[in-house]
């Protein structure tokens, strides 16, 4: 048995950028965090040579072929697992349209699983690569790559995506205290609904080169957070999500609307100094920097609107083992 532990993520800046329509005309750039809400993924060997598939649904087939879910029947093609296993992901959250790349880390908690069963131990790189992959690839999702590097490396990172199709992978380091410090101004809400964000990407993508200007706005705001959380300044990442937040909702219909506006103007008069709905938007959660004095007010006056907080704290490693008993031939 196989139990692998893949976090979540939250972007601070220049998401969009990693979508193909826009680093084909140049490098995109995103700031990303993973949070300490995991997706896990069990792998068991069968006596039988049955594929037993167990998420919302339950699947039992004879082979790859006719396996429903995309991303484990691909997850398996690539890693050569064939038959004879029972597979089971298990999620924190809510398993799509959350906004925290829950399907990526689906994906990259799926192949790391699935090499360490066939007793191949591989690299953060290559989980990230052959999740990208199979989503955009093989699968047709109009996504970026973000959220698979995030979920394969984890910690605080800035990703670079070339023209040519390479990733850049910098590590954004902190000591412990400040680690946990930027963590615990940070808070999510649950806005009461998910959504599916391909819908909102696609329209995203087909609008890219008539927004090519704010996507370049966006991804200035990265080295502006970058150099907030090198120095220690976190207080300077509410006004830098704010404009980000601003930025993003002219990107395409559907990733805000008058309700989402109005819970994101009461965050902000309880004392939120900045935030955006993750992911694509259009639902799924409510990221906030709030300062610690305002904690109080802010959860306060969400909880009177009916939203969950979702409390998190940040994340160093990325996707990993966490249980691993193989049983080996004999003779």
């Amino acid at each position: 048995m196989i139990i692998t532990q893949t976090p979540l993520r939250i972007s601070l800046a220049g998401g969009g950028t990693d979508l193909e329509a826009f680093y084909r005309y140049e490098d995109g750039m995103v700031l990303n965090m993973a949070i300490d809400k995991y997706v896990y993924v069990i792998v068991k060997e069968r006596f039988d040579d049955k594929i037993y598939i167990n998420y919302s649904r339950k699947e039992i087939v004879d082979s790859v072929d006719e396996i429903q879910h995309e991303l484990v029947r691909e997850a398996m093609r690539k890693t050569g697992v064939e038959k004879g296993v029972e597979i089971t992901t298990l999620a924190d959250i809510p398993s799509e349209g959350s906004g925290l790349g829950s399907s990526s880390s689906i994906t990259v908690g799926l192949l790391n699983a699935l090499y360490m069963y066939q007793g191949e131990q591989v690299s953060p790189e290559r989980l990230a690569e052959e999740a990208c992959e199979i989503e955009i690839d093989i699968c047709g999702k109009p996504i970026g790559k973000q959220d698979q590097y995030i979920a394969a490396y984890g910690g605080i990172r800035l990703f670079t995506f070339r023209r040519d199709g390479t990733v850049e992978v910098e590590k954004i380091g902190l000591p412990d205290d400040k680690f946990r410090k930027l963590g615990s101004n940070l808070l999510l809400f649950f806005t009461n609904r998910t959504r599916k964000a391909e819908t909102i990407l696609r329209k995203q993508r087909e609008n890219t080169p008539k927004k090519l200007d704010i996507l370049r706005e966006m991804k200035g705001l990265v080295s502006d957070a970058k150099e907030a959380i090198l120095n220690h300044g976190f207080d300077d990442i509410g006004p830098i999500l704010h404009k980000g937040w601003k930025l993003k909702r002219q990107l395409a219909e559907g990733i805000s609307d008058p309700e989402l506006d109005s819970i994101y103007e009461i965050a902000l008069e309880a004392g939120a100094t900045g935030g955006k709905i993750s992911g694509a938007g259009g639902g799924g959660f409510l990221l906030l920097y709030v300062p610690r004095h305002k904690h109080d007010e802010v959860r306060k006056v969400m909880e009177e609107i009916g939203l969950r907080e979702l409390p998190f704290m940040l994340e160093r490693d990325g996707s990993k083992v966490i249980f691993n008993i193989r049983r080996y031939p004999t003779k």
